[in-house]
């Protein structure tokens, strides 16, 4: 059973999302948060396996939220994904560097929706090739540098060109496909540099991809 909380400061919002999440037989919504205080405080109570974290909410904002979720050590197996209006929102680019697992747009249909609960509650992350890596492309090159940018000279060869593929939003089958060597052969590398680079999971790889020049932002343009 994948356990969901749902934090938004929209009640109407919170009653739609947990009616579709709570229809499905592997899924349920253990708690609720109208802001990002209270959506920390529950997080913490009741340790879930997703968390919904709406990006705007008044008093703590789910960015700070989710800051102090993904830098918890106790709440590792927590993933959040930032649920957002505007596909094109210049917090989510600080959230998924933060740790955010993905994003969602609100009016994301139905199936989409809980096929990223699952995705993300299996230990993937939520990266659409197209949307989130124009947002970061959009973001990298203008935002400040973060403090301690994890060294990527402690990859291999191998791990730094299977970096720079997920960055490109390949999946571990896709990557395999793209070097000739088995989709088992292609997680371990993926594994490898999550753990090298202290990434909590492929959105933060993607990050580092491009904050460390790996890739170059603007380069689907």
């Amino acid at each position: 059973m994948i356990r969901v909380v749902l934090a938004d400061d929209q009640a109407l919002v919170r009653a739609g999302f947990r009616s579709l999440l709570d229809a499905e037989p592997d899924i349920e919504v253990v708690g609720e948060a109208g802001d990002g205080a209270e959506a920390v405080a529950v997080t913490r109570s009741l340790r879930p396996d997703v968390v919904l974290m709406d990006i705007r909410m008044p008093g703590v904002d789910g960015l700070e939220a989710t800051r102090q979720l993904v830098t918890d050590p106790e709440l590792a197996e927590v993933h959040v994904v930032i649920l957002t209006t505007f596909d094109l929102d210049e917090y989510l680019f600080e959230a998924l560097r933060t740790g955010a697992s993905g994003f969602l747009v609100k009016d994301t249909e139905p199936v989409e929706l809980l096929r990223g609960v699952r995705s993300v509650a299996s230990g993937d992350a939520l990266l659409s090739p197209g949307v989130t890596r124009r947002l970061i492309a959009e973001f990298a090159s203008r935002s400040k540098a973060p403090v301690g940018l994890p060294d990527l000279g402690a990859l291999t060869e191998r791990e730094r060109e299977v970096l720079a593929l997920v960055a490109e939003g390949l999946s571990n089958v896709e990557i395999a496909g793209r070097l000739v060597v088995s989709p088992a052969t292609a997680k371990t590398h993926v594994s490898r540099a999550m753990i090298k680079l202290g990434a909590r999971d492929r959105a933060q790889l993607v990050v580092y991809a491009y904050e460390a020049g790996l890739v170059r932002p603007g380069w689907l343009s």
